[in-house]
């Protein structure tokens, strides 16, 4: 039963992973942004607000992930708890 609960540990431990360096991976803007962006010509600013949406996007996943994260433990710890 350990060894099972190990695996899905460090299964969800690498989906978590995973699932945090995808917004990295995803450098997209929305249609206004782009069209804006572009005909200033500047790729600093334009380096600028991809690094901004992928920030703002990135919070929130990180702020679920880790509430999930302590109703995960503390689920698991009433239940280790109950059986002692």
């Amino acid at each position: 039963m350990k060894d099972k609960r190990n695996g899905i540990s460090q299964k969800l431990a690498l989906l978590i992973f995973a699932y945090c360096l995808l917004p990295v991976l995803s450098f997209s803007q929305c249609a206004m942004c782009r069209a804006s962006l572009e005909s200033s010509g500047d790729n600093a600013k334009v380096e600028a607000v991809n690094d901004g949406i992928v920030f703002l996007m990135a919070i929130p996943y990180l702020l679920v992930a880790g509430i999930g994260f302590v109703v995960y433990k503390m689920y698991y710890g009433k239940k280790k708890a109950n059986q002692s």
